[in-house]
């Protein structure tokens, strides 16, 4: 794996920015995968053994992404939405799984490791590159039961919608009065159609 302030670099490039949680995102994914035992999780082919669970959608998983190559296309970044300044990371092949998450005592640190910065959003920064990894996270060993639909790889497995015709992949279907169903259909959407573009139903791809 590269040093970190290459990986910090990159990450900031890709990122649009330099941040505090690019700092503390390049940190964690350098220590999980430390930790599960992969030293370049971006190639291959270590990089078909590596799957990160994100807690959250901040600066550090961008940071994430970019040191560990994970990525949502490739199924190897699964996001969930706990709002948590945390990651794990499995390692598919040996089934290690190392959760971190990012403390609230390093933000209280951070003017004993950088006093000699005023500003508090560039302290931050400093003091997260400079302080121990122990101070800066919780670590747990966890274990992850990564089901076959979540697995990278081509689509295992369809359904088809009884309402309305959609193809529904990977196990996201929903069972309903003994009926199979897409999310949208049993549970409702997150938008309101305004209008209704194309009338060809069940005929989208992905």
């Amino acid at each position: 794996m590269k040093n970190f302030e290459t990986l910090l670099q990159g990450s900031s490039n890709a990122h649009g920015h330099l941040c505090p949680g690019q700092v503390v995102g390049v940190r964690m994914a350098m220590e999980g995968c430390r930790l599960i035992e992969l030293d370049n999780p971006s190639e291959l082919p270590q990089i078909k053994k590596l799957i990160v669970y994100v807690e959250i959608d901040r600066c550090a998983t961008d940071a994430i992404c970019f040191v560990t190559g994970v990525r949502l296309g490739r199924r190897s970044l699964k996001f969930v939405d706990n709002g948590i300044m945390a990651a794990t990371f499995v390692n598919l092949e040996t089934g290690k799984a190392i959760r971190i998450v990012s403390t609230e005592r390093a933000r209280g640190l951070a003017e004993i490791y950088a006093p000699e910065i005023s500003d508090k959003r560039q302290q931050q920064l400093q003091a997260y590159k400079r302080m121990g990894i122990a101070e800066l996270f919780d670590i747990e060993e966890v274990k992850v039961d990564v089901p076959a639909c979540d697995m990278p790889g081509p689509t295992r497995f369809k359904q088809i919608c009884s309402s309305c015709g959609q193809v529904v992949r990977d196990k996201k279907e929903v069972m309903r009065n003994g009926k199979i169903q897409c999310r949208p259909c049993a549970l409702g959407t997150y938008y309101r159609t305004v209008a209704e573009i194309s009338h060809n139903k069940g005929t989208h791809h992905g």
